[in-house]
């Protein structure tokens, strides 16, 4: 047996940024992008940096780092949770039925990235030593939790790898799904478009049409191409959104500005400008292979903008550059319209409670079997043409 040392930090910049990438993104080696930024110690950083989380937001940091003979070989972003905010697998009935019992929910541990519904790894390994890495980590968030009297453990948007691994460990799997595109070798818009029904290629030429005619130009940005305003935009149109959608946004204003100079080249930002200033915009993050479609905000409602910004022109960036897949955020039926399909998710959960965690393995035997039947007549719905879907089939 190798022996290992487990370390919990308080913070991101106790970890040196070269060792925490060497183990959440080693492709980088090769000059290119990482898988995604999300996990990347800039991206955790910039959260922290800016107070998104941390004292008094309810993600305080206890991230882990296991080291073995003489290096760190794995490392996980984890935070201790007093609430269940920013997830995006839900939990809050579990919370109510414990705490309705007379137990205490709260705190929770989370391995997760705050704020973002974005499937990665979450046992972030050095290659080769990816069995031993997970085998650490997972022992030694049960062991926190358990020395800490916490009630549970929650490691969402986990790889499927990942979810595996964990359930062969013990832990409890959980089934989710969004909605991604996928390239099928279209080459183009166009040929994305001629694989969809007649019907669904008119409504979509019909709302670009309608999107595009608001009297400006529309902009793809990344890089040294955003300027201030930019940023100052999207900070606007987020927290727009954020108020809406949430009650409050979840990302500070400064977490804008560090992103401005620390995340450029990870942002891919689509704007609607008229005259020269911004009336619509969403902002983007750039993956290896993926865009990851993250926040949208309009200063006025110009219909069918928000489909165009968020779906259309994401797809279009993403064949332009050779990207695979876009995945345009966390739920929305009406995605599927769009050329977006439903796409298993997955979390990992350990419940202290030995009587809870039954119940809980209960429940998510049965809600399995449902998000299994729900993906599968969502798809049957998918705009594409019946000769595609066989194909796929």
């Amino acid at each position: 047996m190798t022996a290992v040392e487990v370390t919990i930090h308080d913070a991101i910049a106790e970890i040196d940024p070269a060792t925490w990438d060497a183990c959440a993104c080693p492709e980088v080696a090769d000059g290119g992008r990482p898988r995604d930024p999300f996990t990347t110690h800039r991206f955790l950083r910039a959260l922290e940096d800016s107070r998104s989380v941390g004292r008094g937001t309810g993600w305080q940091p206890r991230h882990l780092s296991v080291r073995a003979e003489g290096e760190v070989v794995a490392v996980a972003p984890v935070y201790a949770k007093s609430h269940s905010q920013g997830e995006y697998i839900f939990d809050f009935a579990w919370a109510n039925a414990w705490e309705g019992a007379g137990g205490r929910y709260y705190p929770k541990l989370q391995g997760a990235v705050p704020f973002t519904p974005v499937t990665g790894r979450r046992f972030l390994c050095r290659p080769g030593h990816e069995a031993l890495g997970q085998a650490a980590l997972v022992q030694a968030m049960v062991q926190v939790a358990s020395d800490k009297r916490l009630s549970s453990v929650h490691v969402t948007f986990c790889s499927e790898e990942e979810a595996e691994a964990g359930e062969a460990m013990g832990l409890l799997r959980r089934f989710s799904q969004q909605y991604h595109w996928e390239d099928e070798g279209y080459g183009d818009f166009e040929g994305f478009l001629a694989a969809l029904s007649s019907r669904k290629r008119k409504t979509i030429r019909r709302e670009r049409e309608e999107a595009q005619g608001f009297g400006g130009e529309i902009v793809a940005l990344t890089g040294d191409a955003l300027e201030p305003r930019h940023w100052d935009a999207m900070w606007r149109f987020y927290q727009d959104t954020g108020a809406r959608k949430w009650g409050m946004p979840y990302l500070t204003r400064a977490f804008f500005d560090i992103a401005a100079r620390e995340l450029h080249d990870d942002v891919l930002m689509i704007l609607a400008e008229r005259g020269g200033r911004p009336v619509a915009g969403a902002l983007n993050l750039i993956g290896r292979d993926t865009l990851y479609g993250r926040y949208w905000g309009a200063t006025e409602h110009i219909p069918m903008m928000h489909f165009e910004l968020c779906y259309y022109q994401a797809i279009d960036w993403a064949l332009a550059h050779g990207l695979t897949r876009v995945e345009a955020g966390a739920q929305g039926e009406h995605k599927i319209a769009r050329g977006y399909r439903p796409v298993l998710c997955h979390s990992l959960h350990w419940v202290a409670d030995e009587r809870f965690r039954d119940a809980i393995a209960d429940y998510l035997d049965q809600e399995r079997a449902a998000v299994g039947e729900e993906v599968e007549v969502l798809t049957s719905l998918g705009p594409f043409r019946r000769e595609a879907r066989e194909e796929q089939d």
